[in-house]
């Protein structure tokens, strides 16, 4: 969950790049037993070149139940902006709404081995070999 929008609900602008490019802060509660990390990755599908990777970010401490702005946490990757951490919503306008797909995945391993250089799509990988779990939030956002 989140506490700056619902599922299938739009994306406030504060968090796009028409706004400030705030990260959201995200919620969860109890995981599956064995769970020892957590990962998450944020993609937009409805990108017009294919899906483009928003954030990554891993190796989350198990006791984490919150992400976000004010709690920094884990290891961010590089984004397909080309930078590491959050990059928020920027659809072109015009293109109708795009889904965000807010992804974390429950862990059976506490540090994911992936490279010193990898992409959130190599976060996603690797946290698909371990996952005990996964839960999904979908945000929405249009420039027009």
């Amino acid at each position: 969950t989140s506490d700056e929008f619902r599922d299938g609900q739009p994306i406030p602008t504060q968090f796009t790049c028409d706004g400030r490019d705030e990260t959201p802060t995200l919620h969860w509660g109890e995981p599956p037993a064995g769970t020892k990390s957590f990962a998450l990755v944020i993609d937009d599908p409805d990108a017009p070149s294919g899906t483009f990777r928003h954030w990554g970010v891993f190796d989350i401490p198990a006791s984490a139940r919150s992400i976000g702005a004010s709690h920094k946490i884990g290891t961010d990757v590089a984004n397909d902006f080309g930078k590491a951490g959050y990059g928020g919503p920027c659809p072109p306008k015009g293109h109708g709404p795009h889904h965000y797909h807010f992804k974390l995945f429950a862990l059976d391993t506490d540090k994911l081995k992936v490279p010193a250089d990898a992409k959130i799509v190599d976060v996603e990988k690797a946290a698909q070999k371990h996952a005990l779990g996964e839960g999904e939030l979908i945000g929405t956002y249009e420039r027009k």
